[in-house]
C-alpha cells in the first residue's frame, strides 16, 4: 500500500502512474491525456514537486522519467511522509 506525504495530491499519483506506464513524459504529452484535467502548467509545478523529492527526473527539455525511488514509492516499498517537503520556496530556489 502506498503511503503519501500530506502535501501529496491525487495528480501526483497520477504523473507517476503515467510515467512508469509510458517511460517518459513531458507536461503537455500529459495534460492532453484523458486521465487528467489539469494543465500543463499545473502539471508542470507537480512535476517540479515530484522531482525535488527525487520521484522523477528530467531526462531532456521538459521530458521526465521515473527514479528507482519513484518505482518503489509506485509499489509501496518508500513512504513518502519521510522525504523532504518540498514548499514552493524550496523548489523554485533548489534549496
Amino acid at each position: 500500500m502506498r503511503q503519501s506525504a500530506f502535501w501529496m495530491k491525487q495528480l501526483d499519483e497520477r504523473i507517476l502512474e503515467y510515467i512508469n506506464e509510458h517511460g517518459w513524459a513531458t507536461p503537455s504529452m500529459m495534460a492532453r491525456h484523458s486521465r487528467f484535467t489539469a494543465s500543463s502548467g499545473h502539471i508542470s509545478e507537480r512535476c517540479q514537486m515530484l522531482h525535488y523529492i527525487r520521484f522523477i527526473e528530467p531526462i531532456y527539455g521538459d521530458a521526465y522519467e521515473l527514479t528507482t525511488d519513484g518505482a518503489q514509492y509506485l509499489d509501496g516499498q518508500i513512504d513518502a511522509r519521510f522525504r523532504p517537503w518540498p514548499t514552493v520556496d524550496r523548489v523554485l530556489r533548489g534549496k
